[in-house]
């Protein structure tokens, strides 16, 4: 009897749909961060039927009200591998490498997502995905007590490693288990109000860095937020306030623009929740936030160092003195920055689809010969370019999130490099270049469109 397999895709939508639903339940807030959210949206697309248009055209409309991205953060190169093949049973590949070290932040990350056009219009639901390094830890004794520590624990349950393995041999799952897995690895990211460490342990790791204190003193990677996205960034975080809740104190990423570049973020406040430590003490951990993102078009190698260029001279001013203040500085920077889809375009900065529009399909019914230069067949509506949207994440807006939700600034850039080739070795394979990814959707739309033309 053959094994009727469940599609990726579904595996990872019902994974994603789970994980929204407990973390929904495990922290209120972020159910009302959906609703200020799916207001601002609705709003959005009412005040911009071009908006609309463009969405609906690049099939964006579709994944808007499912699309999150998820954070989490391991200890070890065991769990970081074991959660590589977990994500893969769900159609998710490793992308990009992040070094957060940088920035004051003892991690570095990937992010786990689908690749294809096709699963992303289905579910692009991402992982950002941080292992800790220890290796950063400056205190001898602290840094064994926190490997001893990770090397103690199992994040996954008994049947969550069964069923991974099952996976793996048979190359997916049937309904049944696919449902059966959701349940099981959804254990792994749930919120366990007991630490696994005394009160004195977690205050030593604590003191390292915040950020070690999560990663080492639970029993997995509870997740730290779930992310939806949003039409207009600004609106909702100027929103935020009339719906409870209380806003970092400004968006990360590119300024306000008529064509939205990469990736903007905010978040609210991290909770302080209750714990209990081993010995029964009580105590109180800040980790667990909410976030909101809006995102732009893709750029490409060019283009992105344009950016970090500007980004880079942005940073040399004095703090602005609040959100406004901040974001009317960058946009004076980012003035130099082309702001149109058609200068994106002509000058190489940003990835864009194309395909053949209704006028040129009549063209071609009607037997009229194409241009065969691409921007005549746009300049005569043949075609449209439509912009390919980033999935991808920002080291230094990543950073920036992690600091103002951990509260702690006294940790300057390590002194360290990055180390891709070890985040690699750990995760069991070299992850995948965004940009290659993005120059393979545009030059996939460019082939199906030369067939369509005869080309």
């Amino acid at each position: 009897m053959t094994l009727s397999l469940v599609p990726p895709d579904e595996v990872r939508t019902a994974f994603s749909q789970a994980m929204s639903d407990m973390y929904r339940h495990e922290v209120p807030q972020y159910g009302t961060l959906l609703e200020l959210v799916a207001d601002i949206n609705a709003k959005a697309l009412a005040a911009d039927p071009a908006l609309e248009q463009t969405l609906a055209a690049g099939g964006e409309l579709e994944r808007l009200d499912v699309e999150r991205h998820g954070a989490i953060r391991v200890g070890t190169a065991e769990e970081l591998s074991l959660l590589r093949r977990v994500f893969a049973l769900m159609g998710m590949e490793p992308v990009g490498y992040y070094d957060l070290s940088q920035a004051g932040v003892p991690v570095h990350s990937t992010a786990f997502r689908p690749v294809d056009e096709t699963a992303l219009k289905r579910n692009p639901f991402r992982v950002f995905t941080s292992l800790l390094r220890l290796e950063l830890i400056s205190d001898d004794e602290l840094r064994r007590r926190a490997t001893a520590i990770l090397a103690g624990r199992d994040i996954f349950t008994e049947e969550a490693r069964e069923l991974l393995e099952l996976g793996e041999r048979q190359g997916g799952f049937d309904t049944h288990q696919a449902e059966r897995f959701v349940e099981a690895i959804l254990e792994t990211f749930r919120w366990h109000q007991d630490a696994t460490v005394d009160h004195a342990t977690y205050q030593a790791l604590h003191d390292a860095h915040r950020l070690v204190a999560d990663v080492v003193c639970f029993r997995g990677p509870h997740i730290n937020h779930l992310t939806p996205r949003t039409l207009d960034i600004d609106a909702a975080q100027a929103a935020m306030p009339d719906y409870g809740i209380d806003p970092k104190a400004v968006i990360e990423g590119p300024p306000p623009r008529r064509c939205p570049i990469l990736l903007r973020q905010t978040s609210f406040k991290a909770l302080e929740e209750s714990i209990r430590f081993a010995g029964r003490d009580d105590g109180t951990h800040t980790a667990r936030f909410g976030e909101i993102e809006q995102r732009g078009i893709a750029l490409t190698r060019a283009g992105r160092e344009r950016y970090d260029t500007l980004l880079a001279r942005s940073r040399e001013l004095p703090p602005a003195a609040d959100n406004a203040a901040h974001q009317r500085q960058l946009g004076e920077v980012f003035a130099d920055f082309p702001d149109d889809l058609d200068s994106l375009r002509q000058q190489g900065l940003a990835y864009f689809r194309y395909r053949l529009s209704d006028t040129g399909h009549a063209a071609l019914a009607a037997g009229e010969t194409p241009p065969t230069d691409l921007d005549a067949l746009i300049a005569r509506h043949w075609v449209e370019a439509l912009p390919i949207t980033y999935e991808d994440f920002l080291p230094v807006s990543a950073a920036g999130i992690f600091q103002s939700n951990l509260g702690d600034t006294r940790h300057a850039a390590y002194a360290s490099e990055s180390n891709q080739a070890a985040f690699e070795l750990a995760l069991g394979r070299p992850v995948l270049d965004e940009f290659a990814l993005y120059a393979r959707l545009e030059e996939d739309s460019r082939e199906r469109l030369r067939q369509q033309l005869g080309q």
